[in-house]
């Protein structure tokens, strides 16, 4: 290892807040406990005692453990989430990824939803392909109905999931995938057309080569039952091509992925056909396996302009090292993932922080240049983690299922199946602070919430540094940049050679997007996680060419991301173009008449009162938790408060009861239809029944009324000089967890950078 192993841990502020709300340990009061020193000597530690049980002395191992603790001091290198969580602690439990398997029979299903339980309790993310389950409609014998088909089943994991909180740190992530030739095929694509449906899962339609180049010659496929391998219809690949274009256009799934092109690169076709991925795609799986991943931060290896390859080196083989004592230092969930797992021992060494890299080489990220260096990079680290883990083969032996196996073929002794890996970064990459996985840098300045709505700017160092070297950094300037998406492509005190260089995700053509993926696919035994993200005016015709482009060029999969195309509600019909429109609420009136629900919850009785105005429009909401006082009665406030405010500003209320039903908290009441799960949910319902009962006195019913138009809030224009077009007036979705707008979707992954918050890794 080099001399910089570290004498002091420099971490920035996002990262300290990310490892004390996410990573330290803490006590049964939530008190942290440890801190990040600690946190990287309990996982090296940890790590480096596998190696007792292969002889290893302590000197040894202790030299180990030293290795292990610099490299990630040091942010060169950092394992998956649930290694930094649990390594060193009761839970153990220190793999991502899982895949589970769900067969055509009731009692799978739910064996499957069982395990899933226990997996996402533990910290893990689970794959499922329901391909096998027979279509909506087919007879069930056993009962002489009729089955339901696959997506309702996927439902059924979905409200399992929602119940579950991953290891107490982060909720349950799934991915779904189904084969393009299900006869259900259709109805899988169009799942997730209404917002929140499934909400906890990926999907993913599973293509064939075959339906690709159907698809690109307009010619028919058949579909197929897969409960009597008989013919059950066909389609046209083209429209169902379409179809999925369309739909990712809406919201940014499905996505595809190439399981020809999979199987083709399945390092153990002996033992299985590969049907599906963990969440976020990178990782095909056989049936009950896992695998642990980690990711090298390359913009720590860039000394005097140039790469540092010997240093890379170094930390490749103590990475895998690492990533292979994983393995057995893992305390796995079910007996059968622990077998399959040791059979193959499957690793995923990746990276992240290569924008930043490219950026300190001074290389365009849409550059031929950027996609030389990509493939450079990538190549090195494949080479070097196969004579790793080749190394660590002769001294520990190849992996169990070997024999018969590519590797056994090419005569290549190795200790793992598979050792590289691209996986998104969304937390890791905020405690290395660095660019996330492959992605470009998602924004160079944007706006951060703290206390009490304060906003500070934060701005990418790289750019700020060159900004203040060449003598054009001003504040002004950065809430230019940080007022335009974060792009500097359009602000002339920029001086082009930096607008070159400093490009974002939506300044770069998504053929560039699918290049750079494809570049780095080359190398590597997995798949690469990687959002390709198009501007809001993309077209569903440039979204099926992605697809297209994708396939010829070798990705094992793709993801699309539209801007600002997920988690957006019409609020109103026309506004001035360029100009920023201000809702003020209509006035309330002097005579209000209304009705009051009482409702049962964990926390007591609450009480829900619906005001209407003067025309008989709901107008205004009250809630208020029987005689109980605290954070519980100024929550309830507060929730109604929010409620009657958007009401008074035009916005229907089934967006309300959208927002607020299902929201749950650790005290619910009551069971089936009646069960409420907090008090936020109470007030959805009592809004929702309140509605209702008022369509059955006469007042127009809920589908005559969602298609009145709302009514109009008082508006204020502060105009640009623009005419009036029609245009629609849109609310972006926000952090789930701190409600900030800086939101960045990137390797297939959702992740906040003002709190941390990450829906993977």
């Amino acid at each position: 290892m080099s001399k910089n192993s570290i004498s002091k841990i420099s971490l920035s502020e996002n990262a300290l807040k990310v490892l004390e709300k996410r990573y330290l340990q803490k006590d049964t009061d939530g008190n942290i406990v440890e801190t990040p020193e600690q946190m990287f000597k309990r996982v090296a530690r940890n790590i480096a005692l596998v190696d007792k049980k292969f002889g290893k002395d302590e000197k040894k191992i202790k030299e180990t453990e030293d290795n292990f603790h610099n490299i990630m001091a040091t942010l060169q290198f950092l394992p998956n989430s649930p290694t930094l969580m649990n390594a060193g602690t009761n839970l153990q439990q220190l793999s991502a990824c899982f895949v589970l398997s769900v067969d055509d029979a009731i009692e799978s299903i739910y064996e499957a939803i069982k395990h899933t339980a226990t997996i996402h309790k533990s910290g893990g993310g689970t794959g499922f392909s329901f391909s096998r389950i027979r279509p909506k409609g087919s007879p069930v014998g056993t009962t002489s109905g009729v089955a339901s088909g696959p997506v309702s089943f996927m439902k059924v994991f979905d409200a399992s999931t929602e119940a579950i909180k991953q290891g107490g740190r982060r909720r349950g992530a799934n991915m779904g995938i189904l084969n393009v030739n299900h006869p259900d095929i259709m109805e899988f694509i169009m799942c997730k057309e209404k917002e929140g449906e499934l909400k906890n899962f990926n999907i993913s339609v599973a293509v064939s080569d075959a339906f690709m180049e159907a698809a690109q010659k307009g010619e028919d496929y058949e579909l197929i039952d897969p409960r009597t391998g008989e013919v059950a219809g066909k389609l046209s690949a083209s429209d169902v091509l379409d179809k999925v274009a369309e739909m990712a256009w809406k919201n940014g799934e499905p996505g595809i992925i190439f399981l020809d092109r999979i199987n083709e690169f399945n390092p153990t076709p002996h033992v299985g056909k590969i049907e599906s991925t963990n969440p976020c795609g990178e990782q095909p799986l056989l049936p009950y396996e896992s695998c642990v991943l980690a990711s090298i931060n390359l913009a720590k290896f860039v000394q005097d302009g140039k790469i540092n390859w010997n240093e890379l080196k170094k930390v490749v083989h103590i990475g895998i090292h690492f990533l292979d004592n994983v393995i057995d230092a893992n305390k796995y969930p079910l007996p059968q993932i622990e077998k399959n797992t040791k059979a193959n021992r499957k690793v995923g060494l990746g990276v992240m922080g290569f924008a930043d890299l490219l950026i300190k080489l001074n290389i365009p990220y849409n550059s031929k240049k950027a996609l030389t260096l990509a493939e450079k990079v990538m190549a090195f680290i494949q080479d070097e983690s196969k004579k790793a883990s080749e190394k660590l083969a002769g001294e520990k032996g190849v992996f169990p299922n070997f024999k018969g196996s590519p590797w056994d073929k090419k005569n290549l002794k190795v200790r793992n199946a598979t050792t590289t890996t691209i996986a998104p970064t969304g937390s890791i990459s905020m405690i290395a602070d660095c660019s996330s996985g492959i992605e470009p840098v998602f924004s160079l300045v944007y706006c951060k919430e703290v206390l009490e709505g304060e906003k500070l700017l934060y701005a990418n160092d790289d750019f700020e540094k060159i900004a203040k070297e060449k003598g054009f950094y001003s504040e002004e300037l950065m809430k230019k940049i940080a007022e335009n998406n974060g792009s500097c492509q359009e602000i002339p005190e920029v001086p082009e050679e930096a607008k070159k260089v400093f490009v974002t995700a939506l300044d770069i053509p998504y053929q560039d997007h699918i290049r750079m993926q494809a570049a780095f696919q080359k190398y590597i035994d997995n798949a690469v996680s990687k959002t390709i993200n198009l501007p809001n005016s993309a077209t569903k015709a440039n979204i099926k060419d992605a697809f297209v482009l994708a396939y010829k060029l070798g990705c094992k999969g793709i993801t699309v991301y539209r801007d600002k195309s997920r988690e957006e509600q019409v609020l109103r019909g026309g506004r001035v173009q360029e100009e920023k429109v201000v809702i003020t609420p209509r006035p309330r009136p002097k005579i209000t008449r209304g009705m009051t629900r009482e409702v049962k919850t964990g926390c007591g009785d609450l009480y829900v009162t619906i005001n209407e105005n003067e025309k008989g429009d709901p107008f205004e909401v009250f809630a208020q938790l029987g005689k109980s006082g605290g954070c519980a009665a100024s929550q309830t406030e507060a929730i109604g408060r929010l409620a009657s405010l958007a009401l008074r500003s035009g916005i229907p209320w089934s967006l309300i009861v959208k927002q607020l039903k299902g929201i749950s908290c650790d005290r619910p009441w009551g069971l089936g239809k009646n069960k409420i799960t907090s008090c936020a949910d109470a007030v959805g319902k009592a809004i929702e029944m309140y509605m209702e009962e008022r369509a059955g006195r006469g007042v127009p019913s809920v589908t005559s009324q969602e298609k009145q138009t709302p009514p109009k809030p008082e508006v204020t224009r502060k105009k640009k000089g623009a005419v009036l077009e029609p245009q629609e007036e849109k609310i972006m979705g926000a952090c789930p967890e701190c409600g900030s707008s800086s939101i960045e979707h990137e390797g297939g992954c959702l992740v906040c950078r003002s709190c941390g918050y990450s829906e993977c890794d």
